[in-house]
Parts: C-alpha cells; sequence; structure tokens
C-alpha cells in the first residue's frame, strides 16, 4: 500500500482500513477486513474513490488506537489542482452523511480487533 498512498504519518497504534489515490487511480482495503460485507466495502470504495476524483490527493479511513474511526487526506507537494478546501467540506459532509456506517465500523473494530464487548463505557447503575 505504500506505494499506492502515503502512509508515512501512520504509527504503530493506527490501523488503515482503506484508502484511494488519485495519483495511482487505485483503491486499497486492509486485508484485515475482507470479512466485512460486500456491500460495505463497496460503499467504502465509492466513498474514497469518488472523493479523490472530486478533490484529487489520497484519502484514508484509520482507527485510532481507541477504534475511532476519523479521515485523513493529503497530496503531493507538486499537486497544484488539489482542492484543500473542498476536501475538507467534503469529509465534513460525509461524516455527517455516512454517520451510521462510520460509527457501526467503529462498533466492528472495537469488537473484532479490540476484544470490547460492549459493556465498556457503560456506567453502574
Amino acid at each position: 500500500m505504500s506505494e499506492e498512498l502515503n502512509t508515512a504519518g501512520i504509527s504503530d497504534e493506527e490501523t488503515v482500513l482503506c484508502g484511494a489515490s488519485a495519483y495511482s487511480r487505485l483503491f486499497y482495503l486492509n486485508e484485515n477486513f475482507d470479512s466485512l460485507p460486500d456491500e460495505i466495502k463497496k460503499e467504502l470504495k465509492i466513498l474514497c474513490v469518488t472523493h479523490t476524483a472530486e478533490v484529487g490527493g489520497n484519502i484514508m479511513l484509520i482507527f485510532d488506537e481507541d477504534g475511532n474511526l476519523y479521515f485523513r487526506t493529503d497530496a503531493n507537494e507538486s499537486d497544484f489542482s488539489y482542492d484543500e478546501i473542498g476536501s475538507g467540506l467534503k469529509i465534513h459532509a460525509l461524516e455527517t452523511e455516512k454517520r451510521d456506517l462510520l460509527e457501526e465500523l467503529e462498533t466492528y473494530y472495537k469488537v473484532f480487533f479490540l476484544g470490547e464487548t460492549g459493556e465498556e463505557g457503560k456506567g453502574e447503575d
């Protein structure tokens, strides 16, 4: 994946779910997530590829060490056509429009990768 996307800023505690690059015109899905339903994988591909086609650069969906999912975008320094403001606006819109999907992916990651049972974070009554 490092040839398609800039993963230089990814820490050991972070896990890339998927990403796309306007430069290589490729979509990447981390093989650890092959068990996701095909409809979810298709939706992730459409989300990432559409984003890079519209604003350029690269996009990645990344889980942090606590299982929170976030977007990271970047572009080559020589890419003067990359729309950084447009990218930020589109990410904000995606976070709103795809809130249910993103929350379900966070739950999936927390249960299957971090071993949480769903009891964490619940207070005692």
